[in-house]
């Protein structure tokens, strides 16, 4: 056994080493299992932890701070269809005054502005606006308040529809369909995981360990988040916790699948199952630990991002990769060599009986790519071409927040009846702060803007107007806040603004953070792809020992996710029917699909090339594609499932990005990887190990060749 092999089977699978790294593992989920459950308690779901950072809307977050709290106006909307009656206006008067002297759950009720009364000669419907603190924990503080404001507003409505809308009524409905997210994830993948881990293996006593694994690195990995988010100042918000479980799940099972896969061959060859797993470690190993080095790293690149909520992830998942890695190569083998062979009944691999892939389905795929591989790799790759044309259909500018939900919440209710009756911008004012001393000129300039209500222009009620030597002033939009026009009105603004001297006017609201984060995102599109392809490329040259080996996979990956980008963004459109992409949309697929999917060329790769050093790099493909493509398509299958439970959520976002890695994978595994990277590296022989020259191996093996 090769000294490393030792090494291994000392630490990890030794007969009395595997013990003890079973008691480690207790102890440490004993002792951290318990703050695994208090994540959801450190998320910070406040709008600090989404936006771009250095972006002038945050700034005047902060600088509005001085002025009032951070709040959220909820939009109080009833509507009558026939018109209000004067009982109703009556009961809207009292309602309204029972809001402003409501203080529950962080309503600001001496801020209330309205009732506001549509401006036809007969009424058909009123608005109430009141803010609404929102406290660090962001939406998860306003669903409360929103609801104390539905008991109030419904009081002898008597017929009246009341619904809320405005940004705490989008936050309000954005807590509950992310409230349990947790549990929804965890048992919508593990779900996915048992059964795709049944098919596979057949075996119900088999698949308990690797989902038992899984879960204690996920348990451990939330558990150390928690801690960094307490204690070290780490963020955390729903989408990066949501996402944690996602790919905790698929990258712990798949390196669960590579691992029993040469575990299993071993066995076929050594009756010590010691031995076998020792040796399955030497030799899965490295592409298990590359794998798990390529997604964490490309994952922390995202600390280099504007966006918060995409800088945020990074460190998150980075952690969750690293403690799923750490799971699977010592609990899990621990737990394999301790319960022993019978764990593969009903198929139990004993000394001497055959490895079933080497004649099965991928060695006769194998053999008949291999008669004319140039016409298969080129076959393939415009066929993907032509599946890359979907690009011209993507809108990933962001989505409108009646377009948010993948169900019609109350908020987009309340929003089509206010958009119906009133001025398109009330109830998300632009906001500006400026010097005190320019409040004049700029109040002025403001009014003078196209897209503002003129009028509207001024300090609210209950709001100091100056303070610290700053000026606050808000204005009506006359569009949608979401929409473009209200960006570009963002854009006038700031540009007459700015050119004050002296004011140092900022603008922010709602519609100048809209614009932000799409300016935000596309920068970080443009820097982030470039640097995480360069990072995957330096992993893959030091792995393979070559550069055209690296070069290709990149090649393959990249048309891999243009083509699933396509054809996703045309069944948004035109099968479930979303508006557009969320700005972070591309850059998130393109990290899952291009970090993960990754994983399964250097599976097939790191096996070709060992197999390549013995037989030469033809037979060594036909080789490597036959022993790795059984367990590396059910790796595929496992990553996309997880990664289509994100779909159980009624968010877009979510959705989009669920649909588009798990047909990404489902692409990259079945045709990629099986097909078009097999293909050229048959075409290109022993080239493809370019400039290094392959050399025979220091180690006997020991697995039979066909």
């Amino acid at each position: 056994m090769a000294g490393e092999a030792g090494r291994l089977a000392h630490l990890v699978c030794g007969r009395r080493s595997k013990w003890v790294v079973l008691v480690l593992w207790l102890v440490v989920l004993v002792a951290l299992a318990p703050l695994a459950t208090k994540l959801m308690d450190a998320e910070k779901n406040d709008a600090a932890s989404w936006l771009p950072g250095q972006a002038e809307s945050t700034k005047v977050l902060e600088l509005q701070k001085k002025f009032v709290p951070e709040s959220a106006p909820a939009v109080v909307v009833y509507t009558r269809p026939g018109g209000l009656t004067p009982a109703d206006v009556a009961t809207i008067g009292r309602n309204t005054a029972a809001m402003r002297t409501t203080t529950a759950h962080g309503i600001i009720g001496s801020r209330t502005v309205g009732p506001l009364l549509d401006r036809r000669q007969s009424p058909r419907a009123a608005q109430v606006i009141v803010p609404i603190t929102v406290e660090e924990s962001g939406w998860n503080s306003v669903e409360d308040a929103v609801n104390q404001l539905r008991s109030i507003a419904g009081q002898n409505a008597d017929g009246l529809q009341v619904h809320i809308t405005g940004p705490g009524g989008y936050a309000a409905d954005s807590n509950k369909a992310f409230a349990g997210i947790d549990g929804t994830l965890l048992y919508a993948a593990l779900a996915v995981v048992i059964v795709i881990l049944l098919i596979t293996y057949r075996s119900l006593s088999l698949l308990l360990l690797p989902v038992l694994s899984v879960v204690a690195a996920l348990f451990t990995a939330e558990a150390l988040i928690y801690l960094l988010a307490r204690h070290a100042g780490l963020v955390v918000n729903a989408q990066s916790a949501g996402i944690l479980t996602v790919l905790v799940f698929g990258a712990g099972t798949d390196y669960a699948l590579l691992l029993v896969a040469r575990y299993r061959e071993e066995l076929r060859n050594h009756e010590d199952r010691h031995e076998a797993m020792a040796l399955a470690l030497h030799r899965a190993g490295p592409a298990v630990i590359a794998s798990a080095a390529t997604v964490a790293l490309s994952m922390l690149c995202l600390l280099a991002a504007d966006m918060n909520s995409t800088s945020g992830l990074g460190p998150v998942a980075a952690i969750g990769v690293a403690v799923a890695l750490i799971s699977m190569v010592t609990l899990f083998p621990a737990l394999l060599v301790i319960v022993g062979r019978w764990v593969f009944w009903p198929v139990v691999p004993h000394v001497g009986t055959p490895e079933p892939t080497r004649t099965g389905v991928w060695a006769g795929i194998g053999r008949r790519i291999s008669r004319r591989p140039r016409a298969v790799w080129v076959t393939t790759t415009a066929a993907l071409g032509v599946l890359c044309f979907g690009l011209l259909s993507v809108k990933a500018v962001g989505l409108a927040q009646a377009d948010t939900f993948t169900n019609t919440p109350d908020s987009v209710v309340g929003q089509r009846i206010q958009d119906r009756y009133f001025p398109a911008g009330g109830g998300q004012p632009m906001v500006v702060i400026a010097d005190a001393g320019s409040a004049a000129q700029v109040t002025s300039a403001l009014r003078a803007i196209p897209g503002v209500v003129p009028g509207s222009v001024g300090t609210p009620p209950g709001v100091t107007p100056q303070k610290d030597g700053l000026v606050y002033l808000e204005a009506t939009l006359t569009d949608r806040p979401d929409s473009s026009a209200a960006r570009t009105t963002v854009d006038r603004a700031r540009t007459t603004l700015h050119r004050i001297p002296g004011a140092d006017a900022k603008v922010g609201g709602g519609s100048a953070v809209l614009k932000d984060t799409a300016q935000a995102s596309a920068r970080d599109n443009k820097l982030l792809i470039p640097v995480i392809l360069l990072v995957v490329m330096l992993i893959l040259a030091v792995l393979l020992r070559a550069l055209v080996a690296p070069l290709v996979l990149i090649a393959t990956v990249v048309l891999s996710f243009a083509a699933a980008l396509g054809v996703s963004s045309v069944v948004f459109r035109h099968v479930f029917g979303y508006a557009g992409e969320d700005t972070a949309f591309p850059l998130f697929v393109f990290v899952f699909l291009v970090a993960l999917g990754i994983d399964y060329n250097i599976f097939l790769m790191t096996r070709i090339r060992e197999e390549s050093a013995a037989l030469g790099t033809r037979e060594g493909v036909r080789t490597g594609l036959a022993a790795t493509g059984g367990v590396i398509t059910s790796a595929g299958l496992v990553l996309a499932g997880t990664f289509a439970v994100l779909g159980t959520l009624p968010v877009v976002a979510f959705a989009e990005i669920g649909f588009a890695v798990a047909f990404g994978v489902l692409l990259d595994t079945f045709v990629v990887r099986s097909v078009l990277v097999s293909a050229i590296a048959l075409d290109l022989g022993d080239r493809i190990w370019l400039p290094s020259r392959l050399s025979p191996r220091e180690t006997p093996r020991s697995s039979p060749r066909p």
